[in-house]
């Protein structure tokens, strides 16, 4: 039975840390990516993440959300055990509708560079390597 898409509710936080922790290529880190601060960016972007369900069982989710002008897609993963059965791109077509919905029409996604089986899936779904900028970051103080 293929696995279902619905909402990213706060209740899934465990599971779905679990997911993230097992996939190769999700960057977690502890403040932001705690139960406190993924149940703050959920509030700050209702209707946006979703998980995918075999039964009762999270085998995927992604992150949604967006700064008013631009969408942002972040910890897309599949449980192994769940791939190649198209819901990594039931993930992404579902947070790309709710972002479209909401007047979204850009969206960007992070891939680290020693990730290239990420790479090539969001290369397969259409999504493009950008050259012409580069990502800064900062810990804020």
């Amino acid at each position: 039975m293929k696995p279902s898409v619905q909402p990213f509710e706060p209740a899934d936080y465990a599971a779905v840390h679990a997911l993230w922790s097992a996939c190769e290529g999700i960057g977690l880190h502890d403040d932001v990516d705690s139960q406190a601060g993924i149940i703050r960016y959920l509030e700050r972007n209702p209707g946006l993440s979703f998980v995918g369900r075999d039964g009762e069982r999270v085998v995927g989710a992604v992150l949604a959300g967006h700064d008013g002008r631009r969408g942002y897609l972040h910890h897309l993963a599949v449980h192994p055990a769940a791939r190649r059965l198209g819901l990594g791109r039931e993930l992404v077509a579902a947070a790309l509708a709710a972002l479209k919905a909401q007047g979204i029409g850009k969206c960007h996604i992070f891939v680290f560079r020693d990730n290239p089986e990420g790479r090539a899936f969001w290369e397969s779904c259409g999504w493009r390597l950008r050259e012409d900028i580069d990502l800064l970051s900062i810990t804020v103080p």
